[in-house]
């Protein structure tokens, strides 16, 4: 019996990691290109999940429509994130490079981050207060039993999705024009403008790619647990970026493998100790993983060395 509920909660913990694995990526992908810490990933999650729900409950702002069919007000969601994502391009990493040539020996993009993290997060406390919102979706009690045990659907599909557009992603960076481009940034940017390699035109769509990734993991996030909140991506950030340090700095395929320790963790912490337990067990997992492996299960010494 004890073993059964066991693997339940693995069960459970796998599924769990799907939302923390895309928000990992997008940590990634910010620190590992740009050696840039986003502070503003957390809030373009929430910013997605939250648009998303508006336009399914209230529909576009001013009377212009009525309530927006889920799906299409989670599509929505992600595309503000996008383009909320760029407008911290424009406005951090960018505007500092030209002001100073290098933004990343600044540390003023990183508190400029955080200041539109605050700034998202309060817009949206503003217009819809702070309480949890439920979200209906058609997805709703559809749940896989086998030999007693019970995987939700939903999970099963978007942890398969997770790792398939991380898949997607590795292939991109690895194989296409512009990965091969977002790769020598992260080399080296100067030697990379030298080469011929219009910087301005290509990081934003690393910019892009962090704000598509932040939307599909509040999407999968709302789908699957029906609820979104002002404060959502304050919990998934902070996970987010403990899977992206135990799976690697740099590593996109560790932050995969991060995500999923992660989410294994919380489960089991919270079912042996209680929910009070979760913050400890991964975090003090995380802490004696740098002792013995400070670069993570799959990251290297160099951020921009051998990378994706």
């Amino acid at each position: 019996m004890l073993f059964e509920q066991v693997l339940q909660q693995i069960i459970n913990g796998l599924m769990l990691g799907s939302i923390y694995i895309s928000v990992a990526v997008a940590f990634t992908l910010a620190i590992g290109i740009l050696n840039f810490l986003n502070f503003t990933i957390p809030a373009l999650y929430m910013l997605a999940g939250m648009v998303g729900w508006s336009l399914s409950q209230y529909g576009v702002p001013f009377g212009l429509s009525g309530p927006i069919n889920w799906a299409f007000a989670l599509f929505i969601g992600i595309i503000c994130a996008i383009l909320a994502s760029l407008l911290v391009e424009r406005f951090t990493y960018r505007y500092f490079k030209m002001k100073h040539g290098d933004a990343t020996e600044h540390a003023i993009p990183l508190v400029s981050s955080l200041g539109f993290l605050l700034i998202f997060e309060y817009i949206i406390l503003i217009a819809h207060g702070s309480d949890t919102r439920g979200f209906s979706t058609a997805f709703s009690n559809l749940d896989w039993r086998i030999g007693g045990f019970i995987i939700s659907i939903p999970q099963l599909l978007s942890l398969v999705f997770s790792i398939l557009i991380v898949a997607g992603l590795s292939v991109l960076l690895k194989r296409s024009k512009v990965g091969r481009a977002l790769r020598a940034i992260a080399e080296n940017p100067d030697a990379a403008t030298i080469m011929g390699i219009d910087v301005d035109r290509i990081v934003p769509i690393v910019f892009i790619l962090i704000g598509f990734l932040c939307g599909i993991s509040a999407a999968i996030f709302a789908i699957n647990y029906h609820e979104v909140s002002p404060y959502m991506g304050d919990h998934v950030g902070t996970k987010a970026i403990a899977a992206m340090v135990i799976g690697g700095l740099g590593s996109v395929w560790g932050a995969i493998a991060g995500g999923l320790i992660v989410g294994l963790s919380e489960t089991l912490s919270i079912y042996f100790f209680g929910a009070s337990s979760a913050q400890i067990t991964v975090w003090g997992l995380l802490l004696v993983l740098l002792v013995f492996r400070p670069t993570g299960l799959f990251g290297h010494n160099a951020i921009g060395k051998g990378k994706f």
